[in-house]
Formats: structure tokens, sequence, C-alpha cells
């Protein structure tokens, strides 16, 4: 059932609020769930809060699709072209192991502190994924259902949309679910050192200042981001792919 999905983080909220009321744990650093929710309150009344919280999705959302749809693209012609395979396979073997946010001070170097900085180190860490995932979903279609649009002399772009891309989607989805997170990690990263607003700036800036509590709402909201993106996934891979509605958030 549904309502069992919230029994795990609520036994973690009630046990944290317990030690921390008994003093069992230092409250300047790890404080009771009940005052980050006081703040949260407090903060949610800002503008400052709301400004944060629009800036970053706004940069999360850009740069997903600037690298989701290449991704997935390149994905399904590696799949469907041996040539573009041996081609491109090798360039993807070699890069997708590097870590992204390595790549940042080379970024900031190209696009500056600008929004594209942030676009560009989502985007990339987005790309790679859903191209592995992408090819590995062409690759999982039943060889029949190529060999049958070649016998009916099918143009390619239409095999493209017709056979490679449908069957292709649980391996998209997979890599949606995915580069969601990673879009995640990568954005607050880049936020960190290359921003003025939006919820990483927001976290750094308390920590310097020892603002813990509200470092904690900053850390709470992109969990909460992250779950509703994945939802949101869950919900479209639910609608597309109906016969796996047992699956999914």
């Amino acid at each position: 059932m549904k309502y069992q999905s919230w029994i795990s983080p609520v036994i973690v909220l009630v046990v944290w609020q317990a030690v921390a009321s008994l003093g069992l744990v230092e409250t300047r650093f790890f404080p009771a769930p009940s005052a980050i929710f006081a703040k949260f309150a407090e903060m949610v009344m800002t503008e400052q809060f709301w400004l944060d919280l629009r800036v970053s999705v706004v940069r999360l959302m850009v740069g997903f699709v600037i690298g989701a749809v290449p991704g997935a693209a390149v994905g399904l012609l590696m799949g469907l072209s041996p040539l573009a395979e041996r081609v491109i396979s090798p360039l993807i073997s070699m890069l997708y192991p590097l870590p992204k946010i390595a790549l940042l001070p080379l970024i900031m170097l190209i696009f500056g502190l600008s929004e594209a900085s942030k676009y560009a180190i989502v985007a990339i860490g987005v790309f790679f994924i859903m191209a592995i995932n992408t090819y590995g979903g062409v690759q999982n279609i039943n060889k029949i259902y190529f060999e049958v649009a070649k016998n009916l002399k099918v143009p390619g772009w239409k095999v493209y949309l017709t056979v490679a891309l449908p069957g292709a989607l649980p391996g998209i989805f997979t890599g949606l679910r995915l580069a969601t997170g990673v879009a995640l990690i990568l954005l607050v990263s880049a936020e960190f050192v290359g921003a003025t607003e939006g919820l990483g700036f927001r976290i750094w800036w308390s920590w310097t200042v020892f603002w813990v509590e509200q470092m904690y709402v900053g850390l709470v909201i992109i969990a909460l981001l992250g779950f509703t993106f994945a939802s949101l996934v869950g919900l479209c891979e639910r609608t597309f792919l109906p016969w796996r509605r047992g699956g999914g958030n």
C-alpha cells in the first residue's frame, strides 16, 4: 500500500527527535526535526526562499533537458547503427568514468559564473546516463521487430521512431530515474562555488555563518525535489508503459 512508503521516513524522524530531545546528540550540529521545521516555516514566508527555489528548479530543468534529449538520441543511434556504435562507444567508455564535478573548473573557465555553467554541468552528467541506458534499451529489443521492419521496407527514420524509440522506453525511463539524482548532485555542487542564488548557494552560505537549521532546511528541500522529480518520472513511466504499473513510485 502507498502509505507504507512513508513508514521508514517517519520512524527516522521520530527517533531523531527523541535522541535530540534527550540530549544524546549535539543539537548544534544535529538540530531536532521540530527546530528544522520551525526554521522551514519561517523561511517559507520570505521572498528569498522562493527565489532560491525557483532559480535552482529552472537550472535543473533546463540542464536536464539539454542533456537528456541528445543523450537519448545518441543512445538510439548507437543501438541502431553498428558504425555509430563503433565510433561513439569508445568515447562514451572513456569519458563516462570521469567525475563530472571535476570538470566544473573547466566549465567555469569556459562559461564563467553565468547560468550556462550550471546548465552545462547538469547536462553533461545527464547526457551520459541517458545515452548508456537508451542504448541498453535498444539492445534489449527483440531483433524480430527490426527484421519485420526491414522486410516491410520501412524507412530508416520510421524504424527509429516506431521500433527503436518505443522499444527503448524501459531503458529511457531507467535513465531518467538515475539522471534526476545525478542532476541534483551536480547542480548543488555547482551552486556551492559558482552562484549567488539557489539552494546549493544557500546551503553553503548557511554553513559559513553556522546557521545549521537553515542548512538542514536546504538539504530537506533538495531531498524533496529529488523525490518529486523521481515521482514524476514514475508517473510518466506508468502512463507510457502501463504493463509496468507494478513498479515505480
